[in-house]
């Protein structure tokens, strides 16, 4: 079990570049935690480089939006790299030409309209590519069981721009591409998972970083903070990088009592082979 603190900022001054989950740690998918965004402005403010690393669907452009509308200052970051960017950038590497779209066409329409691959029926899809589920208030994972067998009949891939299986908005847990993507797998499924907890996204926001920083950055330099034991911790631990975890994300409900971390609880969670963190917080703060 990682040991509770209330201050990150022994953790992070150690660290040149964060790899910082967005949903759950800096907003809540509503407005965005005073804190967390105090502690990326402080880290910054000492030389730090901030790559903010997301399972959002949709391009980066669409990101910097929601952050705006959710009063996340832009100088709380460097950079930005999304499972969005990652999926349009594997549908363009493949060469689909046609894809059997999931996912709600208003919401992700960044996603679809830059998508290399035209929208076509099952039967004429060389791809899946799911952003989500296109009704996440009433469908479920059955709603799909028909598509999904079809598709893994003809051996269709399943590109998942979200591997997320659930998202938090506002206290209340949607279903996520993932979800799909997870159940496709199991009935023998290729699946593309687009994020974390998958290597694209570490060499990925690793490469933004040197980028930024202009010089080579070494894996021990990294800290990757985030609030999921199966997205940011595994991908953590698969990538060879220090993780910081939050208590008060997706996990809040396992782990948390009257907006504390209870110890019992933690304990639960990070059972022997859970992916390690440095510390656990309720939320981030410097």
């Amino acid at each position: 079990m990682p040991p509770i603190i209330t201050s990150a900022e022994p953790i992070l001054t150690r660290y040149e570049v964060l790899f910082c989950d967005v949903w759950g740690v800096v907003h809540d998918g509503v407005r965005a935690y005073p804190h967390a965004v105090d502690a990326l402005l402080r880290f910054r403010e000492r030389g730090g480089t901030v790559v903010l690393l997301t399972n959002a669907p949709v391009p980066v452009h669409r990101v910097e939006a929601m952050l705006e509308a959710r009063h996340v200052p832009e100088e709380a970051y460097d950079a930005i790299v999304s499972s969005g960017e990652i999926a349009l950038a594997h549908i363009a590497e493949k060469g689909y030409r046609t894809g059997y779209f999931i996912g709600p066409r208003v919401r992700d329409a960044a996603f679809f309209e830059r998508s290399a691959a035209a929208e076509a029926p099952l039967e004429r899809a060389e791809a899946i590519l799911c952003t989500g589920l296109t009704d996440d208030v009433n469908e479920t994972v059955e709603t799909y069981r028909d598509v999904l067998t079809q598709a893994q009949a003809r051996g269709l891939p399943f590109v998942c721009a979200n591997p997320d299986l659930v998202v938090d908005v506002g206290g209340r847990l949607f279903l996520c591409a993932g979800a799909l993507a997870d159940a496709y797998a199991h009935m023998g499924g290729t699946v593309f998972w687009a994020g974390k907890p998958h290597a694209s996204a570490y060499s990925t926001a690793k490469a933004a970083a040197e980028r930024l920083r202009k010089a080579p950055v070494e894996l021990s330099r990294i800290l990757v903070i985030g609030d999921a034991v199966r997205t940011d911790l595994t991908g953590a631990e698969r990538a060879g990088i220090d993780a910081l975890f939050v208590a008060g994300g997706i996990h809040r409900h396992e782990t948390m009592t009257d907006g504390a971390i209870a110890p019992d609880k933690l304990a639960a969670l990070f059972v022997p082979g859970t992916p390690p963190a440095l510390g656990a917080m309720a939320g981030l703060a410097w």
